[in-house]
């Protein structure tokens, strides 16, 4: 590798991190516990995403040109796998999958659910719901661990059921800003079986109907969370409080929609410090989070 092909990568990789520390997340994106050399290949991994999350939820421009230019995407994608690619992006990225030897294909699915964000808009029952989010939310989890040298299947199922409880945890945390988007990710089955209806959804009519649906969402999304809990005790130490972090941020979530009896129209529910200091220390005291219980002295915070 020459100088000049240096300089462009460790540029590549900066214009990422740039992007990484622009936006605001709920939980951590290559946060400070993570090993500092492994940073920018989880920063790279997530500017693709975040460029192509704009472009499909960029409503000023029309459907079928968002479209186009999340091909044009997928084009670069391939390019960067085939060729050598010019965005930064991507010149960050191919560095990222040659040295880790990782596919195509996870990073391919995230495009196919931004394309669904732009199709699709409602979800006749949860089966379509965790395709959405075998697209959406498992392909950042699996690529985590590809980036820590994990590729075992037994890891994979539990990372997917972690990354699918976020997913639905933030579809529970945006009711009111998916609604302004045209959008609802809760199934309409279970709309109709509580005895809601979307229109009502659509008014943000909050009543008992709205709370048994929502206890329904937020009772699966946290045996979801536990599903997925033995995940940190497999992974070594240096990618082990970064997973709890973001175990217990998913909960803490969940347990914030349930103490605001789950009227989630009014405001969004955030993570406040106070929030993030009580998910600090339960990351640092609890090893084992298949033994964590649903009431606990932490419950009372």
């Amino acid at each position: 590798m020459t100088t000049q092909d240096g300089k462009k990568i460790d540029e590549a990789f900066e214009y990422c991190a740039n992007i990484t520390n622009q936006h605001y997340e709920n939980f951590p994106v290559a946060s400070l516990f993570l090993p500092k050399e492994k940073r920018p290949y989880i920063q790279s991994i997530y500017a693709f995403a975040r460029i192509a999350d704009d472009i499909a939820d960029d409503e000023k421009v029309d459907s079928q040109t968002r479209l186009q230019k999340l091909e044009e995407w997928e084009r670069m994608l391939k390019e960067c796998y085939e060729g050598e690619p010019n965005h930064p992006v991507f010149v960050a990225l191919k560095e990222t999958v040659t040295r880790l030897s990782i596919p195509i294909e996870p990073l391919a699915n995230l495009l196919k659910a931004f394309k669904m964000d732009i199709e699709k808009n409602h979800f006749i029952n949860f089966d379509e719901v965790l395709q959405y989010c075998e697209f959406s939310a498992n392909p950042v989890g699996r690529l985590i661990l590809m980036i820590f040298g994990y590729k075992n299947e037994e890891y994979f199922k539990h990372s997917d059921s972690i990354c699918t409880a976020l997913q639905l945890t933030n579809f529970y945390q945006d009711v009111a800003i998916d609604l302004e988007k045209n959008r609802i990710y809760i199934p309409e089955d279970e709309i109709v079986s509580t005895n809601y209806s979307e229109d009502k959804l659509y008014k943000k009519q909050y009543d008992k109907e709205f709370v048994n649906l929502m206890k329904i969402q937020v009772d699966r999304a946290r045996e979801l969370f536990y599903a997925g809990s033995g995940l940190p005790s497999l992974v070594d130490r240096d990618l082990q409080l970064e997973l709890k972090l973001i175990w217990f941020g998913g909960m803490q979530v969940l347990k914030k929609i349930e103490r605001k009896k789950f009227e989630v129209f009014s405001k969004r529910i955030k993570l406040h410090l106070l929030d993030k200091v009580l998910i600090f220390l339960r990351g640092l005291f609890y090893n084992d989070l298949t033994k964590y219980r649903r009431r606990s002295i932490w419950d009372l915070t």
